[in-house]
């Protein structure tokens, strides 16, 4: 017999107004961890950029939560983050009313909630960079675009382009960028509208090698231009084919992210 779980797919850091769609999540809430090999194979079958699993510990408000990609798990993944904060909250109105959620795994601890009606937020760490370095090797012919500073994180590395209209225009040749042996990058460049800042995200050794709209981007770039502006409230935008809209509110060592979201899909997985 089949059991049945509530199941959605959220479409976060969205904007209907701009005709932003964001970048969807299917989330999958379960009563309790599952092996690896079959939230995979779950993940695969979905095809979605990340399929988000949570599942309640004793705490009413805290849940564990864990990302996959359909060909991997992802390590953080931030708008599968974003995408649990407004499935939990459509699901337990009354602890979203309250004190919010806490979003568990492993070592890290995502704090999540309902901002206002259609506003949900994460908090999360900012990702420092390392002073600046010389690009590899290959990475600014295979961008097609001049790189005017590039710097190392943990995560995605940084890549400042001149302007809007370079990182815009940009057409990487991801079979070149799979010849460097880095996991990806957070290609940013000034904005020419009301934004602050313009982004891109290339991870050119996944299926997907283009990320539509993405969490841990912002993670990275949030501080970045946060320091360069002197400014602790920033929009952005994220220059794929759906596009990503972006709210934050820089601190010292955290950051709170704001998305606007809508449902695509709503209802029961069924697995047995």
């Amino acid at each position: 017999m089949a059991i049945e779980y509530p199941f959605a797919i959220v479409n976060v850091f969205s904007d209907s107004e701009t005709n932003v769609l964001g970048n969807p999540s299917a989330v999958i809430l379960l009563n309790k961890d599952l092996s690896v090999q079959k939230l995979q194979a779950i993940a695969t079958e979905l095809q979605q950029p990340a399929t988000t699993f949570l599942w309640n510990t004793k705490n009413d408000s805290e849940f564990k939560i864990r990302w996959f990609a359909p060909d991997d798990e992802i390590g953080l993944c931030g708008h599968g983050a974003m995408a649990a904060a407004v499935f939990l909250s459509n699901q337990f109105p009354k602890i979203a009313a309250n004190n919010g959620f806490k979003l568990v795994k492993n070592e890290i601890t995502i704090e999540a909630g309902r901002k206002k009606d259609n506003e949900h937020f994460v908090i999360l760490e900012n990702i420092t960079r390392s002073e600046q370095q010389h690009p590899p090797k290959g990475l600014e012919t295979a961008l097609g675009q001049k790189i005017l500073e590039y710097y190392k994180t943990d995560n995605k590395q940084i890549v400042v382009l001149a302007n809007e209209k370079s990182l815009a225009e940009m057409k990487p040749d991801f079979e070149s960028l799979r010849k460097i042996d880095i996991f990806g990058y957070a290609v940013t460049a000034p904005s020419s509208k009301e934004d602050d800042f313009v982004c891109r995200t290339l991870v050119p050794h996944v299926q997907q090698l283009e990320d539509h709209a993405t969490g841990s981007t912002q993670a990275i770039l949030v501080d970045f231009w946060a320091n360069r502006l002197n400014k602790s409230q920033l929009r952005s935008r994220q220059l794929s084919a759906r596009g990503g809209s972006f709210y934050a509110i820089h601190e010292p060592h955290q950051f709170l992210l704001i998305s606007k979201s809508n449902y695509s899909v709503k209802g029961t997985f069924y697995m047995k």
